[in-house]
Parts: C-alpha cells; sequence; structure tokens
C-alpha cells in the first residue's frame, strides 16, 4: 500500500513545484537559438553578438566583411566521455561571412560617394563557411563540463540600467539641506550624472569626470535658452493695451495671489479678492465668469524675468534679452516701441523653482556649437577640438547605438519613471529623455508632484544577468579584439585574392571565452555532495563579479535582507564571513523574467 497523504489545509492544492534548473536551460537555449533556422532567429544572444559587430569595412571603404548566419555543428563526444577524458564538453561553430569588394576604380572618379555601402559599385562577392573555435554547451542539468570538471555559471544580480534619483541624506552640507541627484546608467557606454550644489545650481557629469552646468548640455543637444525656459517654466502673458496692462487668465496663474479684486462683468460681485491665491475650482469659477484679462500695476512689473527676447517691431533690434529681469522703466521702452505682448516666467514667492534660471545665467554659452566644444574641451582637455571632432565625439556620447546602449531593460525603466512613451527598441538616448530627467529632478527638489527618490536595493532596481547574457558579453569582447586584427589585414593584404578566411582568426575570440569559463569568478566548480546541492548551486545569484560589487566596497545596505525579498529571495541562505548577503539563492517559486527581474507567485 502506497503512502497516503491527508490535507487538513483550507487551500487544497499547491502550486506544483517549477523546473528547479530553468534558470539555466531555458537563458542558455535563448542565447544559442540552436535549432531555430538562421531566418527566424531574433537579434538577440550569440545572434546579436555577431550583428553589433559585423559588418567590418577597412580603413579606406575598398571591402566591407559582412555576417549572413552561424551554425552550430555535431557534438564529438558525450558528457560521460568528456568526464572520462578530460574535455570539454562542445561544439564546433561554424560561420558564413561574405566578402563584399566594392570598385574602387568608379570611385575614384567622384561620381559615387565612399559613404554609403548600398549605394557603392561591387566588384566581387566571396562567401565562405568558417570554422568559429567549439563553443561549450550545457548539460541536461544545467552545468557545463570544461577539462573534464563539472562547472556552473552562476547567475549575477547587479544594478538595472534605467535612471536612478537620490539624496544625500543631508551628509554633504552642513545645514543637512538635501543635495539630489540623478544617474542614468546604459548596459554599455557613458554614464550621465545630474546633481545639485548647496547654492541650487544645477550641475551634470558625464562619466564621474569635471562638473559642468547641465544647461551646457540642453543647449549642445540644439535647445536654445528661450525653449529651456518656456520647458520648465509656466509663462505669464501680459498684454499693453495703451497705460493699462493685462494678464491672461489661464493654467499658469494656479498658486498665484491675484493682483487686484477680480469683478464678474455681469454681476458686478467680487469672485476672488485680492491677494488671494488661484486654486483649480476658483480658476474655473472666474473663467465660467467670463472674466479674460486680470488688471496688472505698473509696479509690480520690475524685476521679473522674461521668458523671450523683446524685439523693436520697426526695426527688428532686440531690446530686452531673454532670462534678464525687466528694469524699472521697461514699461514705458516697451510702450513707446510699440510692444503690445511681454512674456515672463513664471517664479515662486520663496524662490525655490529658480535653479535653472540660474544655472543659465552662471553659463555664458550661447549656441549649440559653442557648448559642444565646451564639452569636449572638458573631457579631452589634452586634445585641442575642431567642430567636426567636437561634434563627432558628442554624439558618440549617447546618441549613437554603437557606443551606447541602455537596452530594452533601460528604456523600460527609463519610460516609467519619467512617464514617457517610446518604444524599447529605442536604446539610445533623445533630447526629450534628457529634457524629461531635468525636469522631474527639478521637481522631485521643489516638492511638486509625486515625484519620489528610488531605492537601490529594491529588487525592482536590481536584475538577474543569467548564464546567456554572460557569455554572450564575452563574445561581443573576443569579436571587438577581432575586429581590430580584421581591419588591420584589410589594409594589408591584396584584395583581390583575399578570401575571408585569410581576415578572420577566431583565437581571440575562443581565448576570452575559455577564459571565462576556467577563471571566472562567476564560473565555479560544481558543489557535488549531494543531488540537492546541486540544484541549489545552479539557483544561486552573486553580486560579485565582473561589472558587479567587490566584497571590501559592498556596504551593510546592499547585504541586508529587503522587504521586495519576500517570495523571491530566500533571507536565510547565505554565507557566514566576508560573502554574507552577496550571495543569496532564489526561492522555490521564484523565476526570472525576460527583462531579468524577479517574479513570485
Amino acid at each position: 500500500m502506497g503512502n497516503f497523504r491527508r490535507n487538513y489545509g483550507q487551500v487544497k492544492k499547491a502550486l506544483d513545484i517549477p523546473n528547479l534548473i530553468e534558470i539555466q536551460t531555458r537563458s542558455y537555449e535563448k542565447f544559442l537559438q540552436k535549432d531555430l533556422p538562421p531566418v527566424k532567429r531574433t537579434n538577440i544572444g550569440l545572434q546579436s553578438a555577431f550583428t553589433s559587430v559585423f559588418p567590418i569595412s577597412d580603413f579606406s571603404g575598398k571591402c566591407s566583411l559582412e555576417f549572413v548566419s552561424y551554425k552550430i555543428g555535431d557534438i564529438r563526444y558525450d558528457v560521460r566521455e568528456c568526464i572520462q577524458k578530460g574535455m570539454t564538453y562542445a561544439a564546433p561553430l561554424k560561420i558564413v561571412v561574405r566578402l563584399v569588394v566594392f570598385d574602387t576604380d568608379r570611385l575614384a572618379d567622384g561620381k559615387i560617394s565612399r559613404e554609403s555601402n548600398e549605394t557603392k559599385p561591387i566588384r566581387d562577392i566571396k562567401e565562405q563557411e568558417i570554422y568559429f573555435g567549439e563553443i561549450p554547451l550545457m548539460t541536461e542539468n544545467g552545468t557545463f563540463i570544461v577539462n573534464g570538471t563539472e562547472r556552473v555559471i552562476v547567475s549575477q544580480l547587479h544594478r538595472s540600467p534605467g535612471i536612478f534619483f537620490d539624496h544625500d541624506k543631508g551628509k554633504t552640507v552642513a545645514s543637512g539641506k538635501l543635495i539630489y541627484s540623478a544617474r542614468v546608467i546604459p548596459i554599455r557606454g557613458s554614464w550621465l550624472d545630474l546633481e545639485f550644489d548647496s547654492k541650487d545650481l544645477l550641475y551634470m557629469r558625464i562619466d564621474r569626470r569635471r562638473k559642468m552646468p547641465v544647461t551646457i548640455l540642453l543647449k549642445a543637444m540644439g535647445n536654445s535658452t528661450e525653449f529651456i525656459l518656456n520647458y520648465f517654466y509656466n509663462i505669464e502673458k501680459i498684454n499693453i493695451e495703451g497705460e493699462k496692462l493685462y494678464v491672461t487668465i489661464d493654467e499658469s496663474l494656479l498658486g498665484q495671489k491675484a493682483p487686484e479684486d477680480i469683478i464678474d462683468p455681469n454681476s458686478a460681485e467680487v469672485v476672488v479678492k485680492k491677494g488671494r491665491k488661484f486654486t483649480r475650482p476658483l480658476l474655473k469659477k472666474v473663467i465660467d465668469a467670463g472674466v479674460k484679462h486680470i488688471p496688472v500695476n505698473e509696479v509690480d512689473l520690475a524685476g521679473k524675468v522674461l521668458s523671450s527676447d523683446i524685439c523693436d517691431p520697426k526695426t527688428g533690434e532686440i531690446i530686452f534679452r531673454c532670462n534678464e529681469e525687466l528694469p524699472s522703466n521697461g514699461f514705458e521702452i516697451a510702450q513707446e516701441k510699440g510692444i503690445s505682448e511681454l512674456n515672463f516666467i513664471r517664479l515662486d514667492e520663496d524662490l525655490d523653482n529658480v535653479s535653472i534660471r540660474d544655472t543659465l545665467l552662471m553659463d555664458k554659452i550661447d549656441t549649440a556649437e559653442d557648448a559642444i566644444l565646451e564639452i569636449y574641451r572638458r573631457l579631452r582637455p589634452s586634445n585641442p577640438p575642431t567642430p567636426e571632432t567636437a561634434t563627432k565625439f558628442f554624439k558618440s556620447l549617447f546618441f549613437e547605438s554603437e557606443t551606447y546602449d541602455l537596452s530594452d531593460v533601460g528604456r523600460a525603466k527609463m519610460n516609467y519613471k519619467l512617464r514617457l512613451h517610446v518604444p524599447t527598441t529605442v536604446t539610445v538616448l533623445r533630447n526629450e529623455d534628457i529634457l524629461a530627467a531635468v525636469k522631474y529632478l527639478v521637481d522631485l527638489k521643489n516638492g511638486v508632484g509625486e515625484c519620489s527618490v528610488d531605492d537601490i536595493d529594491h529588487l525592482g532596481n536590481r536584475r538577474v544577468r543569467s548564464v546567456g547574457e554572460l557569455i554572450e558579453n564575452q563574445y561581443r569582447i573576443g569579436l571587438v579584439r577581432m575586429e581590430r586584427a580584421i581591419k588591420e589585414k584589410m589594409s594589408l593584404q591584396d584584395i583581390e585574392t583575399m578570401m575571408p578566411h585569410d581576415l578572420i582568426n577566431a583565437k581571440p575570440v575562443s581565448a576570452v571565452v575559455n577564459e571565462f569559463f576556467g577563471s571566472s569568478q562567476l564560473s565555479q566548480f560544481m558543489d557535488q555532495t549531494n543531488p540537492l546541492s546541486e540544484i541549489t548551486h545552479t539557483r544561486r545569484l552573486s553580486a560579485l563579479g565582473p561589472g558587479g560589487l567587490t566584497r571590501e566596497r559592498a556596504g551593510f545596505e546592499v547585504r541586508d535582507v529587503h522587504n521586495t525579498h519576500y517570495g523571491r529571495i530566500c533571507p536565510v541562505e547565505t554565507p557566514e564571513g566576508p560573502n554574507i548577503g552577496l550571495i543569496v539563492s532564489l526561492s522555490t517559486y521564484a523565476r526570472v523574467n525576460e527583462f531579468g527581474f524577479i517574479e513570485t507567485p
């Protein structure tokens, strides 16, 4: 008679225990896409590593080496034979590449552009399948056999790409004032930091280098001073009609005090008393009463900050510049010149929101070209800049996919935080992203809206890099090294007789991958005490390793149990000693989603 289990619980059936080593096997399957035909492979894993480096062109643009597809061959030895013979369980990787040689004689005539490959006349195309070394395969237990020993690649728990807002908890300034900052972290490329100083001026740093006013970055992206003021501030429109001044009633009046008693034109009743603050219901009441303008005293204009240049209607000469205070005789001058409208930025009574205006006053740069040159000088002080090299360098910082990659995770996080609606395929920064980030940071400092700082230790801000992603990064590193060698060979050899196999040497790539499997901090001997310890080892998460934390730098907060660990990470199972809290285990029902975040039922 078999065992009989009686359940006295309220919930009759618990969830079935999922496949515990799926975190390893699924990740490596996505990386290899072994069973899919080349046409159906998506741009992830190994396919993504190849397409990010290829096509490779030579320095003169005479030929181009293009990637077509890859194929994983048959295994020579099975798992047991590899363990017995002390070999690596791997399969041969072959890639199909195409060498395209362009017709240089027709290019020399100057009739065809050298820049675009599509329009160049082609002289010759050579396609070839090339052996690209061995690629380690995963066993059905989620492990690898390397030189006869069973090894596990431990998943890494690292800081998610995206945008993070924080403050210094009052430690920087003696008065205890909070200094707010933001950081944009990509998967690959330069970090962008935005931070206030003690005087409420807003600065930015690129890759933790020297700080400079954030308005230089905004201007370098083509935003004028007038646009920046209009983006960050509500605008107060004042109409001049003869001797009288009127302010237009609109949303920008919210939170402002009424300059005069506002009277209903129909019933002659006072709708809003002088000095009372406009709220949304009060503003609606005024609009419903049919009031379109409110009279303003001339005295109130002095000292207000203009949001745009004021020009003479006849000559076009600029009388008052944007971001300047209107002088005491400004109204008389405007009357004389026949100006009918003045636009001002609305500043709070307690001047909380002057940071952007003050930062603009401090930075003396007017044009986008000057701003780009200034950024280049700060980041490359030893190189004398030309406008072309400076523009190319600036674009490569955040705006080109070859050098900057926010990743789909980073884009999703940024969209959520800044309430943007950008497709996750856009993985570079845009002008709108940086403007929205600066606005969020300014609103956070001023306590406007539902802005909040981020908790770095929240599991929503930490993601899991599984085995597939870790090995993909190694392939990228190897392929970039190989790219340099290919470019040199292209310029040295005779293009006419050259074949793809003469250019490609897979040794640098194999060396990087083998080094990762053999000596990386995340590649560990499998714990073979018993079957349970084997499974536990494949579900371990480590905050250490390349791109992660170091034992010495990791503080108490990172190691501590966080309330988001509930149902996701075991709060008990962690080693004692220097690694406590840095190496943890996934709970039984936890799973890693497509973005690398841990989910629990």
